[in-house]
């Protein structure tokens, strides 16, 4: 079972009380109907796989219903840390000792 860390009630909880929201620091093109089919598609279907860190959007669903942020590693489907949504992206080489 995951525990996921909510960074609003500070607890740290079961992964069915959670939403995955998908990656998170998307960049919302700023006329999507001005978007051809190609880029919409692109835009909202073609997301990197990465191996590793990945940043994501999750929701406590069955807590405080806000949205919020993680790392989590997707070798070790561990999180390495959760932040509020807004803030600014952690730092890996922090996080997982690494030199990316």
């Amino acid at each position: 079972m995951l525990l996921i860390h909510c960074p609003y009630c500070e607890e740290t909880l079961p992964e069915a009380e959670f939403a995955h929201a998908g990656q998170a620091h998307i960049i919302w093109p700023e006329n999507p109907s001005a978007q051809t089919d190609e880029e919409w598609e692109n835009f909202l279907f073609i997301r990197s796989n990465v191996k590793g860190p990945h940043y994501e959007r999750w929701r406590h669903l069955h807590g405080c219903g806000r949205f919020f942020n993680a790392v989590r590693d997707t070798v070790s489907d561990r999180f390495l840390t959760t932040y509020k949504a807004g803030a600014p992206r952690p730092d890996l080489e922090t996080l997982t000792g690494e030199v990316k």
